[in-house]
């Protein structure tokens, strides 16, 4: 009987399978009728996502997924590629390494059934967040449990819930921000991460631990998946490896939706203040993203780079993301044999 293989299935959240206004749209309506992303009830869900967001949104969404496509397709597919290949050389011929996206293709059942024709005997889920959200990393665990449910057979099954503290994964993204810290000098960092509906943060308290406020400023067992507290334990653990004093960066959140309250502050609002406290060089990081998207490449190093430009400042650089850093799949190595 020769050695049974352990399955590792890695999952990103996704992209649209081509820049066209049809192939967005299909991307957006699966993606935001998640009842984990936009968390109210089914019904004003399906109006909202298909009666206005999808809609209007992907003709926009459209033109700015055009400027990020690349000869190879969306960056954050073919850099999934990329780590899938590395980190199955790494691992060698006792693993299967397997990707997967939670909104389009390749989906996590194509990439589940791959581990199932090769009989693993468990199998090892990393959702590529750094930071446990419901929204992220809940929204893979449960689809990923919904289809191994239906298995005949059913392996062990274990998840991988933030790797933010893993000490590679930290190295990595310092390392990519020394790199540009080497040609010029800062006046000031900032950490940009996903933002998140209050509403969703609340939900996931322990007791009444969360009230959005200093109490994010410790990260410890009773808000260890507090998004928000993860985020900023992130950005102190970065700024320890550059060598950042306390104020000189500041954590804040992008991407926002609708009218709620989202986490605070808020990038936008943020990079247009700096300016006017004499901060006209700022380098900007994305430790929320393992790989360059929308959400980092358009959003925080084009459309903030010119809202901080036109504000009054001078240098704002955008630390890229991990993409196939050998550091980075050294952390994943790390984390499959860890588990």
């Amino acid at each position: 009987m020769g050695k049974e293989k352990i399955g590792v299935l890695l999952v990103n959240l996704g992209t649209p399978d081509s820049p066209s206004t049809k192939d967005v749209r299909k991307y957006l309506r699966e993606f935001l009728m998640d009842g984990r992303v936009i968390d109210i009830p089914y019904i004003p869900r399906f109006l909202l996502v298909n009666g206005i967001i999808a809609t209007f949104r992907a003709p926009k969404s459209a033109k700015e997924y055009a400027k990020l496509w690349e000869e190879r397709g969306s960056p954050l597919k073919f850099y999934g590629y990329d780590v899938r290949d590395l980190l199955q050389k790494s691992l060698g011929e006792n693993y299967k390494v397997s990707l997967g996206m939670r909104y389009q293709s390749p989906s996590i059942g194509e990439a589940l059934d791959e581990l199932k024709a090769e009989n693993v005997k468990r199998i090892i889920v990393i959702p590529l967040f750094p930071q446990y959200a419901s929204a992220s990393t809940g929204s893979v665990s449960e689809k990923v449990n919904e289809l191994v449910s239906k298995w005949q057979i059913i392996p062990s099954v274990s998840h991988i819930n933030q790797f933010m503290d893993h000490p590679k994964f930290l190295e990595a993204f310092a390392n990519n921000g020394k790199a540009l810290m080497e040609n010029q000098e800062y006046d000031h960092v900032i950490f940009s991460y996903h933002g998140l509906p209050e509403r969703q943060i609340k939900k996931g308290s322990v007791g009444q631990q969360c009230q959005l406020g200093t109490c994010c400023n410790k990260l410890h067992e009773k808000n260890r998946y507090c998004y928000r507290a993860q985020c900023f334990y992130t950005s102190r653990e970065l700024a320890k490896r550059l060598g950042l004093k306390e104020g000189g960066y500041t954590s804040t959140f992008q991407s926002r939706l609708g009218k709620d309250p989202w986490i605070k502050p808020y990038t936008d609002e943020v990079l247009t203040e700096l300016p006017k406290k004499g901060i006209k060089k700022v380098l900007v990081y994305s430790p929320a993203f393992i790989s360059d998207c929308l959400e980092t490449t358009l959003e925080v190093g084009e459309e903030f780079k010119e809202s901080f430009l036109e504000s009054g400042g001078d240098v704002w650089d955008l630390v890229p993301s991990l993409n196939v850093s050998n550091t980075w799949i050294e952390c994943l190595e790390d984390l499959v044999k860890s588990a």
